[in-house]
């Protein structure tokens, strides 16, 4: 299954169902910029750290800003709408691979 990630000024914008789908329970993320792929983790103890997903509208949209992340690659100011994500077993992670987008 894959799902559709927004990407703006770096935040990670994330629609309920794959939220439900891939992060159910989860109020925290970390966002990684590795081997050409972004990674979203899911964090399951909060002390953890991580980026919290704030709830963006009614619908239960959520958003993550990990603008450091995207600061360090050079992708601060980058838009990209409706990438597509996969989730990797490997990685426990929902993945884009960015050398296709």
């Amino acid at each position: 299954m894959t799902a559709r990630i927004t990407v703006r000024n770096g935040s990670v914008y994330l629609d309920r169902q794959t939220v439900d789908r891939y992060f159910p329970g989860i109020d925290a993320v970390v966002i990684l910029i590795r081997d050409g792929d972004l990674q979203i983790l899911p964090v399951h103890r909060m002390a953890a750290g991580g980026c919290l997903l704030k709830i963006r509208n009614a619908a239960g949209d959520r958003v993550a800003s990990a603008a450091d992340v995207f600061l360090e690659h050079g992708l601060q100011e980058w838009t990209a709408v409706d990438l597509e994500a996969a989730w990797s077993r490997d990685l426990g992670a929902l993945t884009v691979n960015l050398s296709v987008n």
